[in-house]
């Protein structure tokens, strides 16, 4: 499923305009995102949490020359499901409308 898949799909589910799905999508995505910039934490109950973290510098290899490069360290995001969310995805998936 992609961004536009899921709005059809949010539209499809509040009966509303694809135009007001996209703009709940990406309040919703606006929010986590500014979220994890103040709090570096977002739980969503019966979903999961989006965390931010933090990698090191490190040294990797150039898979082409088989050379060590130095990797910046960076910051990225990472999310853990709930509980609710994996007995979920372990049930029989629900048709998509």
């Amino acid at each position: 499923m992609n961004k536009s898949d899921l709005i059809e799909a949010v539209a499809s589910e509040l009966e509303s305009s694809k135009a007001d799905a996209g703009k709940a999508i990406e309040a919703v995505i606006h929010a986590i995102s500014n979220g994890l910039t103040i709090e570096d934490k977002v739980a969503i109950s019966g979903f999961g949490t989006f965390t931010k973290k933090h990698r090191a510098a490190r040294v990797g290899m150039n898979p082409a020359t088989k050379q060590p490069i130095q990797i910046a360290e960076s910051t990225t995001c990472s999310f853990k499901p709930s509980q609710q969310l994996k007995e979920t995805l372990h049930t029989e998936a629900p048709a998509i409308a």
